[in-house]
């Protein structure tokens, strides 16, 4: 079964605690992160804590709306601080898969809980309830390439050998 979805942003900022800058394209890079980006130069506020977890963040813009819907918290693409907004595709529901940003093969790794960080970053203190398990993917780049704005996300599951 194949699940698609589309680039709807891309976002990076050069160091930690930066405005978000929307930008077209991203080259995106293995064990680096986003060229651009604060954790790929390892200016990130949570760069001490090192690992692939933090090379690229997803988040839908579904979740984002559903939560300003049923909790009154408005968040903006930007002020989530994650990299890339997705259309059309349930971002938990790439967890522990591999997918394809555009040419860009990706893992996801863990969800993207809210933190108190984000909350006093975006001054929206009913942030990390209204945010919890909607606040996106954190996701490891496994193939170098650029990521554009309209960009197909597509997940492959594949079906194991004892399925019918």
């Amino acid at each position: 079964m194949e699940t698609t979805g589309i680039v709807g942003a891309i976002f990076i900022a050069p160091t930690a605690g930066a405005s978000m800058q929307p930008v077209t394209e991203v080259r995106a890079v293995p064990g680096r992160g986003l060229e651009g980006d604060r954790y790929f130069y390892g200016k990130g506020s949570f760069s001490r804590w090192p690992g692939p977890h933090r090379e690229v963040t997803l988040i839908a813009e579904e979740a984002l709306r559903e939560m300003a819907e049923s909790t009154g918290v408005m968040l903006l693409p930007e002020q989530s601080r994650r990299n890339i907004l997705t259309r059309g595709i349930d971002v938990n529901g790439l967890l522990h898969q591999t997918f394809s940003i555009g040419s860009v093969r990706m893992k996801g790794l863990r969800l993207c809980q809210p933190c108190k960080y984000l909350a006093r970053l975006t001054d929206l203190p009913d942030l990390v309830p209204a945010l919890l398990n909607r606040g996106g993917l954190r996701a490891r780049i496994l193939t170098e390439g650029v990521i554009s704005i309209g960009d197909p996300i597509v997940q492959v599951t594949s079906t194991s050998p004892h399925s019918t």
